[in-house]
């Protein structure tokens, strides 16, 4: 008997994660994407690191300072895996700096150059000089550092310089100093279109200016990042919002975790500066590089240069929606399952807009956790309160990094009059559903939107999510009781036809995998989430591929599961699909189960499944199922955007051999859509119905 619970047979969960994180960085040395593309995928990574250090490392650092020895299935103590991140991101930088070199030279030949103050004519230079004066010099803060002026406290992710000054009359007379460089300033000063400066290298020329009667010695660009937790007593919170508020305000306060420096700052700056920040060693990263890979999204925006991008795809409209027919009215006709940003998000905003306007609805109730800035979701809402609609928002304030976005949102939604649900104590609400009253005939009819994504229109052109609307009583009954045990108190929360976290969906999960157990060599599984950590979950599929059940898991992000080890992992697969667009869905296939397929706000990771409120649905509608199992098939079949995770925990490209077809889902899926959208305008609704019916089977 293999025992299970073996530390051997789990991947560390933040060491996946930094594998997560080099594929993107695979995809900026990718020499087949544009080149704007790929230091987009550069700045996505950077990114990416900067939530990883502020979240995951700090967390790590507080257990090991209080001495606590916890660890995930694979047994790492946080000393231990601290130590396996620094090596793991040292060796990478390297890599990340060459990799931007690169790019770097190549845009040039397209009109595309970033340069140092020292590497311009003089007529530049004049202009630069204009900009410090006009721009820079009225909001940069110059600050000295001694005994009359102590360190400053500095912001999470704040940039800028230490510079070391010595008198212009009497040069043994050294001073210290930083000049810090708010956010409101660009990171590259931009001459004319194509020709970026990075702002150290300007300020540093006018150091003199900013410190007058002395000269400047040197200096060294730095960054530096804090812990980004925020740690809420909601036992004590009688003011919930006013708590939020106060921990936005320490959240830039928190132990720095990560220091940045520039290459030309040698340990005399680097010493005088860690004397008063104490960022232990091997947190501190020396770049040949600029500082703050994320500012690349500057030069990736500039429209003059958007022929370096990929293609960009317009989200299509497609039948049944794409008429002027009543939503409510084609909802009541058939359930409706649609897969963005392939087919456009537009019509779940159009579902709240007309419930908005339309005088026979009686209420609208909807959960929020990342709706974005200047959503029309949140607008139509506020109107339909206003005009006397009965509006219940749950608004998750706890939602990480938009936090002020949703407080913003939650004073503006309860002063239109709707009522504001601000989260379940201990938990966070992550579920994705609104649930709509209408008056049809003297009666009440009710229609239901249930995602894998959030309501945000903007993240909805890049993630790929699935949105399921529908009009089935049993469906929006359970709703009802869902919004329920939201607004009031329920120590079941109970579903019948829908299951939720923190009771339900891990049960269910678990015997759904038996169920294929139970079945042997007939089962079969395809699973796709962000994120497979939960030792439970795992151990059940070892358990399902012992049985012989075949598995195939699409895990975008962390997967703890380790495939393909002899006599326990033999029947798993593990891809993971990195390109155009960033996978979001879950959703699962259970080959002997009667439903067969289900899509969830929740990933298989303990915090989703016992520590959230989350929502698993079972797609009965016959269309929509085999449209998810279609989806499911063709990218377990990718072969250009797809990476393999092998039993060491690393991960291949998968090749494909010179004779097989090229299967890059994201792109076959627009082609799709385009071919339905263009034959809807020309071919009979039968023809195009049997377009959509015939799905991907011949790709």
């Amino acid at each position: 008997m293999i025992n299970l619970k073996n530390p051997n047979l789990y991947n560390n969960r933040e060491l996946s994660w930094l594998q997560f994180n080099t594929r993107v960085l695979k995809q900026a040395q990718d020499e087949s994407l544009p080149l704007l593309e790929r230091l987009k995928f550069l700045a996505i990574y950077g990114t990416n690191l900067d939530e990883f250090y502020m979240i995951r490392v700090a967390g790590l650092k507080k257990l090991f300072s209080a001495g606590i020895i916890v660890s995930g299935a694979d047994r790492l103590t946080p000393l231990q895996q601290l130590k396996e991140i620094r090596k793991y991101l040292h060796q990478e930088q390297q890599v990340v700096e060459h990799c931007l070199k690169e790019i770097l030279k190549k845009i040039e030949n397209e009109g595309i150059f970033v340069k140092s103050y020292d590497d311009v004519n003089q007529h530049q230079k004049n202009q630069l000089n204009r900009y410090f004066f006009e721009n820079i010099y009225p909001v940069i803060i110059p600050i000295a550092i001694d005994a009359t002026h102590p360190f400053p406290h500095l912001n999470n992710l704040s940039f800028g310089l230490i510079v070391k000054l010595k008198d212009s009359d009497d040069h043994s007379i050294e001073r210290f100093g930083i000049v810090r460089v708010p956010r409101v300033l660009n990171r590259f000063v931009e001459l004319e279109s194509g020709i970026y400066i990075p702002i150290e290298s300007v300020v540093a020329k006018h150091i003199e200016d900013l410190f007058p009667g002395y000269l400047l010695d040197k200096y060294a660009p730095f960054r530096v990042t804090r812990n980004a937790d925020i740690a809420i007593e909601e036992e004590e919170a009688d003011d919930f919002m006013e708590i939020l508020e106060e921990g936005l305000k320490l959240r830039r306060k928190g132990e720095m975790v990560r220091l940045e420096v520039g290459a030309s700052g040698d340990m005399e700056i680097i010493n005088f500066f860690n004397r008063h920040t104490n960022v232990y060693k091997d947190d501190i990263y020396k770049f040949h590089s600029f500082l703050n890979l994320s500012s690349l999204w500057q030069i990736v925006s500039n429209k003059d240069f958007a022929h370096l991008l990929s293609p960009t795809f317009k989200p299509k409209t497609l039948p049944p929606l794409d008429n002027n027919e009543n939503i409510f009215t084609t909802l009541e006709k058939q359930d409706v399952l649609l897969y963005h940003p392939y087919e456009s998000f537009e019509p779940v905003v159009k579902l709240i807009q007309d419930a908005a306007k339309d005088p026979d609805v009686v209420s609208i109730k909807m959960t929020l956790y990342r709706s974005g800035t200047n959503s029309p979701i949140v607008q139509s809402l506020m109107s339909a309160s206003e005009s006397g609609k009965q509006v219940t928002v749950m608004v998750e304030l706890k939602a990480r990094f938009d936090e002020e976005n949703n407080l913003i949102w939650a004073k503006a939604l309860e002063k239109s009059g709707a009522h504001v649900i601000y989260g379940i104590k201990g938990f966070k609400v992550h579920a994705k559903a609104t649930l709509i009253t209408r008056r049809k005939n003297g009666k009440l009819k009710q229609y239901a939107h249930l995602g894998t994504g959030n309501y945000n229109p903007s993240t909805a052109k890049i993630y790929t999510d699935l949105s399921y609307m529908t009009s089935k009583d049993d469906v929006t009954n359970d709703l009802t009781r869902f919004f329920h045990f939201l607004t009031g108190f329920s120590k079941k929360g109970k579903l019948n036809e829908l299951y939720m976290s923190p009771s339900q969906i891990k049960p269910k999960i678990l015997s759904l995998i038996q169920n294929e157990i139970r079945k042997g060599k007939d089962g079969q599984i395809i699973a796709k989430v962000n994120s497979l950590v939960d030792e439970d979950v795992i151990r059940t599929l070892y358990k399902a591929s012992q049985a012989g059940v075949k598995i195939d898991l699409i895990v975008r992000g962390i997967c703890c599961l380790k495939p393909g080890i002899k006599g326990v992992s033999d029947n798993i697969r593990v891809i993971s699909i990195l390109g155009k667009y960033l996978e979001h869905p879950r959703t699962f296939y259970f080959k002997n189960d009667a439903t067969q397929v289900y899509i969830s706000s929740a990933d298989w990771m303990p915090r989703n499944l016992m520590r959230r409120i989350e929502l698993l649905t079972a797609i009965k509608d016959q269309p929509s199922k085999e449209k998810i199992i279609q989806i499911l098939k063709l990218q377990c079949s990718d072969n250009t955007l797809a990476h393999e995770l092998l039993s060491d925990g690393s991960y291949k490209k998968i090749k494909k051999d010179a004779a097989d077809k090229t299967i890059n889902n994201h792109k076959l899926l627009e082609d799709y859509v385009n071919r339905i959208a263009k034959a809807s305008k020309k071919e009979t609704s039968n023809h195009v119905q049997q377009l959509i019916n015939r799905l991907f089977i011949e790709s």
